[in-house]
């Protein structure tokens, strides 16, 4: 199966950090409240100075400058998101417009919800495929403070922004991905064209808990691999209790799961990224090791991505 390689990965977050505290002055809520029950103390959302296409550039230039390649090496760009600044142009064109990327690329944005990054590189596959293309940039970012009721604890709590990317090339190493869609309405949703989140907590978490333990289950099997094999999860940051009762259910520690979500918050299509990033800069993940990605989201959808780094 031709899969991918990881050859570079950045990340980019606002400036404003918003503790629980800070939530606190604002809705009916409390520190306590959230850490028992999301597991998250603070998140970072936009100034006004900034916005979701200067998060996403931010978070594919220090990809695309670590990878070493050049503008010509880059066949493909694709944002990931909910949130962009426009409905058109895309997130994506601006970002290949500000890097200089060549112009006979393709440049699109994708919605897939939370699991926005894991079908964002599932695609680039198929794009690097046909096109015969070196490599190609996929970014997940989401500015979701400016799509929040910030009357609704149940959802203003939750969401943060943040952009992450990686620029991925095509490899004959290990590669196992699963994709799935179950449309829905109900669970999760932003109404066209700038409404707020709106979304069934306890509905949500039941789907996390049931879903997911199945597709990782799914994924390692196609890689012919076992749970023991995997040297690192790195899941969607929803929920704390979401990411320990998946640990629970496919039997492995905690300390294989990458968790950063008491930083940054539910970021969306950006939170497998981030946190793959974060892992990376800290020396966690390192080279040749095998790491399972792995997300949830509105749709519903679902995926996960089994490769070597």
């Amino acid at each position: 199966m031709t899969g991918l390689k990881i050859l570079a990965t950045g990340s980019a977050a606002p400036s404003r950090i918003v503790t629980n505290d800070d939530l606190a002055q604002i809705v009916e809520t409390s520190d306590e409240w959230i850490k028992q029950r999301t597991g998250m103390s603070e998140r970072h959302f936009v100034t006004e100075e900034e916005n979701h296409t200067l998060l996403a550039e931010k978070a594919a230039r220090a990809a695309f400058e670590k990878s070493g390649l050049a503008s010509e090496d880059i066949g493909a760009i694709i944002v990931c998101t909910v949130s962009g600044d426009y409905f058109s142009p895309s997130t994506a064109c601006l970002v290949q417009d500000r890097l200089g990327l060549n112009k006979d690329i393709i440049a699109f944005d994708l919605s897939a919800g939370c699991s926005g990054f894991v079908f964002g590189l599932e695609t680039m596959r198929g794009i690097l495929m046909a096109r015969g293309c070196k490599a190609g940039i996929v970014v997940g970012a989401e500015v979701l403070s400016k799509k929040m009721d910030m009357t609704d604890r149940s959802t203003c709590v939750l969401f943060g922004d943040g952009a992450a990317a990686a620029v991925v090339t095509l490899s004959d190493g290990l590669y196992s991905s699963v994709i799935g869609v179950d449309g829905d309405e109900d669970m999760i949703h932003i109404k066209a064209p700038d409404g707020y989140i709106h979304m069934d907590g306890q509905g949500t978490y039941k789907f996390a808990v049931a879903t997911v333990p199945k597709v990782i289950e799914q994924v390692v099997n196609e890689a012919g691999l076992t749970y023991d094999e995997i040297d690192h999860f790195v899941m969607h940051q929803a929920n704390l209790r979401i990411i320990e009762s998946i640990a629970k259910k496919v039997k492995q520690p905690m300390e294989k799961f990458v968790v950063n979500i008491e930083k940054y918050g539910n970021t969306s299509a950006a939170s497998v990224g981030l946190a793959l990033d974060e892992a990376i800069k800290a020396g966690k993940i390192k080279a040749k090791e095998k790491i399972l990605m792995c997300a949830f989201g509105a749709g519903r959808t679902w995926g996960a991505v089994i490769m070597e780094m």
